[in-house]
């Protein structure tokens, strides 16, 4: 999905958490995520601790999204 969006030319990320297969289906802009059954988060922490974990996640999200990119990136 993450490359058709792509190809309309609209940059996408592909926050996945097996990033050999991200790389494998030609994703452009690949952010690792946490854990397979959280991928955006990590119930053992704490509240604010997930919190933060999630917002910093995102932000590298949108900030990969600024960044100009010639090949497939790892952020």
């Amino acid at each position: 999905m993450v490359k058709a969006i792509e190809e309309l030319g609209i940059p996408a990320v592909h926050v996945c958490t097996i990033v050999p297969i991200s790389e494998t289906v030609g994703a452009n802009r690949i952010l690792p995520a946490v854990a397979i059954p959280n991928p955006t988060g990590n119930p053992n922490l704490s509240q604010h601790d997930e919190f933060m974990l999630r917002k910093n996640l995102m932000i590298k999200a949108l900030d990969s999204l600024k960044s100009i990119i010639e090949e497939q990136t790892v952020f």
